[in-house]
């Protein structure tokens, strides 16, 4: 019997714990993943807290992974084993619901969530549905490719759904695991891109990482210096801080939105007027299938975009997890399990 490990949590609010699994053959549909790296999410708190519905526990959490196909289910075409795969947080898709039907399989009405639906990739192994895979192309490495699964893209996807074009003024607002790769997706994508951070370091960073503007909202007035710059066509708000959000609406220039892309549970404030006035709009954003990853991690290549990651072993798991909880991250843990098969 062979075993693999994994991190685990037993209970709600409980502890991280490394325990030992049997490994077991993928079933029809699905794949077996070897797990070469998998970041630590801020969302994956609300599973390892027991606040997404229907969990089971004991879970493990994960839903940026990276690493090759281990072994393939009956039934499963068009992969072989051995190829390098990405998994993000949509764990693939019935094909079957009114949302799939309909090509909008992000909204898939199973609602399969790696980490939460079957255990993420906070493991040596993690076995999932088929059609939740991308390709990882060979200029990204696994660590470097984890967090694009979820962090990049949810910047890249929401940013290239938004009715921005090349040229026009997008501020990102927050400089974390999210922002950090927002501002390089941006920057491009072709928009002049702001970002608006606390303190003057951190608009040292965003300059390094392309930011064309940047804006300390401890010193400045956010919403005037956006229009100073001519309103921003977009505002994407990483941050999660209701109050730092609220205070960029402001700064929409016509036809303006605003894009919320942070899981808080605090309620923005925004007035009518505010938004009749510029035929603005506050809209969400979920993350993305497995195609539209597949096109964060090709445009990430292509682009020399890359992620800031702090590496640590499986084994460090809880420590890793603390570590994110703490905002001591610069900017993603990165589990790493020691099976990695990068490119040549």
């Amino acid at each position: 019997m062979t075993t693999f490990r994994a991190a685990q949590v037993s209970s709600p609010q409980g502890q991280l714990a490394l325990v030992d699994r049997t490994l077991t053959d993928p079933a029809p549909g699905t794949v077996r993943v070897a797990v070469e790296a998998c970041g630590i999410c801020h969302s994956d708190a609300n599973f390892v807290d027991g606040q997404w519905p229907g969990l089971q526990f004991p879970l493990t959490p994960g839903h940026e992974i990276a690493g090759h196909i281990d072994a393939l289910g009956e039934g499963v075409g068009g992969w072989r084993e051995g190829e390098r795969v990405a998994i993000g947080a949509s764990g693939g898709y019935c094909e079957q619901c009114r949302s799939c039907r309909r090509g909008d399989l992000v909204h898939c009405e199973a609602g399969m969530v790696t980490g939460a639906t079957f255990p993420g990739g906070f493991a040596e192994y993690v076995v999932a549905p088929a059609n939740a895979l991308a390709r990882i192309p060979d200029e990204l490495s696994a660590v470097e490719a984890a967090p694009l699964a979820c962090a990049g893209l949810t910047m890249f996807n929401s940013l290239r759904r938004t009715g921005a074009g090349p040229g026009d003024l997008v501020a990102i607002l927050g400089i974390g695991g999210l922002g950090h790769l927002g501002i390089q997706f941006a920057v491009k994508m072709g928009f002049r891109t702001v970002a608006i951070a606390r303190g003057a370091e951190k608009s040292h960073l965003a300059r390094e990482l392309g930011a064309h503007y940047c804006i300390d909202s401890l010193t400045s007035d956010v919403a005037g210096e956006l229009q100073s710059l001519g309103g921003a066509r977009v505002i994407a708000a990483t941050a999660t801080n209701a109050e730092a959000i609220s205070a960029t609406i402001g700064g929409l220039g016509l036809h303006g939105e605003l894009l919320m892309l942070a899981l808080l549970a605090d309620p923005v404030q925004v007035t009518p007027v505010q938004l009749i006035n510029i035929s603005g709009m506050v809209r969400g954003h979920p993350v993305g299938d497995a195609n539209d990853l597949e096109d964060a991690l090709n445009f990430a290549a292509l682009q020399g975009i890359r992620p800031m990651v702090e590496v640590l072993p499986l084994e460090k798991a809880a420590d890793g997890y603390q570590r994110m909880l703490a905002n001591q991250a610069r900017f993603r843990v990165v589990l790493t399990t020691g099976a990695a098969k990068e490119p040549a």
